[in-house]
């Protein structure tokens, strides 16, 4: 039987996750010009088009580029209302698109000040998507279990890298610590972002799942974290970890063996043994290999995020370049994800309709994929409750399959 051409339309319907998705990086242009308005931001260009021109274009020249939009919309996130409003609507945007479990990823100490400490920062974003699953959850189709619910995680960010200019909390961190190890430094930030992401869970109740490291990888390596990731394993934090996207292997192996992460952020270095930088390392292909097998072996998952490796990074500029299809034809667990739907102008259907046309997907692989995103989130829930929730998502993505694909054997 000939395969089945799988539509946008296809991808737009069925249940989705979105596991690597940066709360700062997806904010509504629309929302940025208004807010910067009320706090008297000064943007490159008060319409949406002229900051799609100027800023968050579809094409970027490095990382640096890529990186400058952050700085606008971390303006208008400063204060419970904006961190709200923000929340609310990312969750609103995924649930058009048919995505029904986003965990969302921000760094609260760039949002804290004053009595609005890291833990307050957290319950605001966790308000604005509590208030969009309960107005999506309340439809009929979902009341009467005929679609599964919307649902979210939050995972909060630690930086591998800061310095005083990046928010008022990180200004009286380093004027408190300004004559310690800055190596020493970081790691206490990060604890301190663990600690708060731990209140949050304990004592409030917030769905607030695990925690990531993100920032410059090279010259600064996951390693330097290690207390603050003993420290989020201690109170049942998972973890994930950005590792592999600027920096070789040996990044993505000290994330998974120093950290103990049960998830990697980006991870295209991970095939390549060119990008192997350890001089001890003289076997560079059977390292990459053995690395291979022993992610494969933990099942431990890679959050692809296609669109923006291709604006950060040039090798990846033809898509089919990218190692997805190679990590496929692997058989490892991949989900795909955005990372910033805003900033590289993206969603979930875009990326899903990327993988599958460039790289030829079977509607057996893009089930698979799928269930990945589902089966491997951090969900806040018992396992139980997990295990239920994953199977009523997949067979509504079963019965739309039977719908858009009447013909198809089993």
């Amino acid at each position: 039987m000939e395969r089945p051409q799988i539509t946008r339309e296809f991808l737009a319907a069925v249940p989705k996750t979105d596991l690597h998705l940066h709360l700062d990086g997806s904010v509504r242009l629309a929302t940025l010009i208004e807010l910067s308005r009320e706090a008297k931001v000064k943007l490159p260009s008060d319409t949406e088009a002229g900051l799609r021109e100027l800023v968050f274009k579809d094409t970027y020249a490095d990382l640096v580029e890529y990186l400058a939009g952050f700085g606008l919309t971390g303006k208008v996130m400063q204060t419970r209302e904006q961190l709200e409003r923000i929340s609310y609507e990312l969750a609103v945007d995924n649930q058009r698109e048919g995505v029904r479990y986003v965990e969302v990823r921000f760094a609260p100490q760039l949002h804290a000040h004053g009595a609005f400490d890291m833990v307050e920062v957290l319950q605001a974003v966790s308000d604005g998507l509590e208030r969009a699953k309960r107005e999506f959850n309340a439809r009929e189709q979902v009341r009467a279990q005929q679609e599964p619910p919307f649902e979210f995680g939050i995972i909060a960010c630690a930086m591998r890298f800061f310095n005083e200019r990046f928010s008022d909390y990180y200004r009286d961190f380093v004027s408190l610590h300004r004559y310690s190890h800055p190596d020493r430094n970081y790691s206490l930030a990060s604890e301190q972002v663990v600690q708060a992401a731990a209140i949050a869970r304990r004592e409030r109740g917030l769905p607030v799942v695990g925690v990531d490291l993100a920032g410059p990888e090279e010259g600064y390596p996951p390693a330097d974290h290690r207390d603050a990731y003993l420290e989020a394993q201690r109170n049942f934090l998972q973890k994930t970890v950005h590792a592999g996207e600027a920096y070789g292997p040996e990044s993505i192996f000290q994330a998974i063996t120093e950290l103990h992460a049960d998830r990697i952020g980006h991870g295209t270095s991970l095939l390549n043994p060119d990008a192997v930088r350890d001089p001890a390392i003289l076997d560079k292909q059977r390292y990459v290999d053995e690395l291979t097998q022993f992610i494969a072996d933990r099942r431990v998952t890679l959050e692809v995020c296609l669109t923006s490796n291709q604006q950060t990074n040039p090798a990846y500029r033809r898509l089919e370049d990218h190692p997805f299809g190679e990590m496929m034809r692997r058989k490892l667990s991949v989900t795909i994800c955005t990372d910033n739907r805003t900033v590289s102008n993206t969603t979930v259907t875009d990326e899903l309709l990327k993988a599958v046309t460039t790289f030829g997907l079977s509607l057996r692989q893009l089930k698979n994929l799928i269930v990945y995103g589902f089966k491997r989130s951090f969900f806040p829930g018992l396992y139980a409750e997990k295990r239920i929730y994953v199977r009523s998502a997949m067979e509504y993505f079963e019965r739309l399959q039977l719908q858009h694909f009447p013909d198809l054997d089993g």
